[in-house]
């Protein structure tokens, strides 16, 4: 049963053709590798293939503590976005949390409430794995996301990112 905090898609959003959404396994990696590449291309980076599959199969491998990855297939079975999904701890919360690092549906599905039924999955899967809450970032300037994130009732924060690349 949902919360009256869960969020839940617009009823004016088209309704995708869809499969359930699926945590990823080793059989799904073929059509997930792809979609990963995809995805790397539109924030215009590029890890090696080897290191997107050692990503995938560290997931696999230990849903329990490293987190997952999610899929979506349209009604025909074909693989059309993916999400993942990290489990970490908030100080400020002072419990459990999980960060959606990734949302991508493929440019030919988007419009379709995939990207909207990916997060609704990843809410449930907190939900089932003790988290509080689900937070994520997106591009500034990646106004498509952000319409999805305040249909279903996210909140923006206040805080900036920032990162260290380590060397190795």
């Amino acid at each position: 049963m949902a919360s009256e905090n869960t969020p839940t898609p617009d009823p004016g959003a088209r309704t995708p053709s869809a499969g359930p959404i699926t945590v990823v396994e080793p059989g799904d990696l073929p059509e997930l590798l792809p979609l990963m590449r995809a995805y790397c291309d539109f924030y215009e980076v590029h890890p090696s293939n080897a290191g997107l599959e050692a990503l995938s199969r560290a997931l696999i491998a230990d849903h329990s503590r490293e987190g997952l990855q999610l899929l979506a297939r349209e009604e025909s079975g074909a693989a059309v976005g993916f999400a993942t999904l990290y489990w970490s701890w908030s100080t400020a919360r002072a419990s459990r949390l999980g960060i959606m690092n990734d949302l991508f549906v493929a440019e030919r599905a988007r419009g379709g409430g995939f990207a909207d039924l990916l997060v609704l999955e990843c809410v449930d899967q907190c939900r089932r794995r003790g988290a509080r809450a689900l937070e994520w970032e997106t591009a500034l300037d990646n106004a498509r996301a952000q319409a999805v994130y305040d249909r279903l009732g996210a909140t923006r924060e206040r805080w900036l990112s920032y990162s260290i690349e380590i060397s190795h």
